[in-house]
């Protein structure tokens, strides 16, 4: 079967657990203000909180792949801790189950459930896709990315009734499982290398504390990671700094998604809390009212007061700014994926998968700090992390212009051609003082 064929798998998969994933979360800070009944501050708070939480996660489940169970069977059992943290969301949603105390309870249960498991296969899934093309297949690599981030774009759906808006998502969870298990025969799997995190700590570790320890007395060497050669491999040397060019290269990356991620939620804050039991009358849109409540013939009359005046800019006037928007994620991201599968040694593809997307993590940090935490207005907030981008466009490409690309395969056949020397330089020393143990063998006997 061709690789085209078999990735319909892993993007399909890919695909439901992203409408999953979306589905659920574009209904959260709604429910969190119509169902649960908390303020917006504590809404947004939450509502970044688990966003950047779903995106630090990849770390762990990096490291069980790599590590201990390999990008297979780390996809299906953290799908399934993801199924079950979406039953145990929607259960909390029904409105006969306990009390708002229990509510509150089950759904924050099944959001850190949900978090663990969609930031646990994330790394996972785009580098067990990656895996399935050989080396000869690049080109076909870069685009099955462009693809599998297709999929990834989110579709997003309303309403009111929260159980079932948040059980299809479950639905679909379940459906994206089930089809990532159908292709289990065709897959190519890359069993895991070890716990090669740990070793990576404990590599880096002992290069800082030798250089502490010696640099004083010994020769200076040309990077600080040579310092471990003494206990480590050059190859994993190597390798580490391979992961940490990269990682250097990603530190000013959040910025992107912390202004990425404000319009999703800015548009669910909005947007929210139009709906009433009274005929108001059409509202218009950005308008402001207070709204009097009188009895009179027995029934409750809404009197309406305009605070604000309607908005009269037309709102074809954000189509460019969604297109602008759209083109930039999508060069950013598919680039983004492709770049950290093929940066990457073949021992650590989930690692560096999970460090692109800490970056998402890091930017709903940097959101939680600078939106919720000064209290601007949001049109300042929204020119406040535009130029703060416009900064870090300038820094990161004056980065980019001096980062080298690596072939991670052509550094495997080297240091796979310098073992194979080396093992033949062993077995001819071996030989050799065989021998000349035979001849002193003989002149001693003489």
């Amino acid at each position: 079967m061709s690789e085209y064929s078999l990735i319909c798998f892993i993007v399909v998969n890919e695909f439901c657990e992203r409408f999953s994933y979306y589905g659920m979360k574009a209904l959260l800070t709604l429910y969190f203000l119509n169902y649960l009944k908390w303020d917006k501050d504590l809404s947004t708070a939450v509502y970044h909180a688990f966003s950047g939480l779903c995106y630090f996660t990849p770390i762990l489940g990096a490291f069980i792949a790599d590590s201990w169970l390999g990008k297979y069977k780390t996809i299906i059992y953290l799908s399934i801790v993801y199924v079950i943290g979406h039953v145990v969301k929607s259960v909390g949603a029904i409105p006969t189950v306990g009390s708002t105390e229990l509510h509150i309870a089950l759904s924050m249960s099944g959001l850190i459930l949900i978090a663990l498991g969609t930031g646990g296969i994330k790394p996972c899934v785009a580098a067990f896709g990656g895996d399935q093309f050989g080396e000869e297949h690049t080109t076909e690599r870069q685009k099955f990315f462009s693809i599998f981030y297709m999929s990834i774009n989110r579709i997003c759906f309303g309403g009111d009734c929260y159980a079932l808006a948040f059980g299809v998502p479950a639905a679909l969870m379940v459906v994206a499982l089930v089809v990532f298990i159908a292709g289990s025969s065709l897959y190519k799997r890359t069993p895991p290398q070890g716990n090669i995190l740990w070793e990576v700590c404990n590599c880096i570790g002992f290069a800082l504390k030798n250089r502490w320890n010696k640099s004083k007395h010994d020769s200076p060497r040309q990077h600080w990671l040579d310092w471990a050669e003494e206990k480590y491999s050059m190859r994993l040397i190597q390798e580490i700094k391979m992961v940490l060019r990269v990682l250097v290269l990603y530190i000013p990356l959040p910025m992107f998604w912390a202004l990425f991620d404000q319009y999703t939620h800015a548009t669910c804050i909005s947007s929210s809390g139009k709906t009433s039991k009274l005929n108001l009358g059409l509202l218009d849109f950005g308008a402001c009212y207070t709204v009097i409540l009188t009895e009179e013939a027995g029934e409750i009359v809404p009197h309406k007061i305009e605070d604000v005046k309607a908005n009269n800019v037309h709102i074809a006037y954000q189509i460019p700014q969604y297109i602008l928007i759209t083109a930039g994620e999508v060069m950013f991201s598919i680039t983004g994926l492709e770049f950290s599968y093929s940066q990457a040694p073949a021992n650590m593809k989930s690692v560096l998968q999970a460090g692109w997307l800490l970056t998402v993590a890091f930017g709903n940090v940097i959101v939680l700090i600078v939106a919720e935490g000064a209290g601007l207005e949001q049109w300042i907030e929204f020119l406040l992390f535009a130029c703060l981008l416009l900064g870090v466009c300038i820094i990161f490409s004056i980065m980019a212009h001096f980062y080298t690309y690596v072939d991670p395969e052509e550094m495997d056949k080297l240091y796979l051609e310098n073992s194979v020397r080396e093992e033949d330089d062993s077995d001819f020393k071996k030989k050799n003082n065989e021998i000349q143990l035979n001849k002193t063998g003989k002149s001693t006997r003489m």
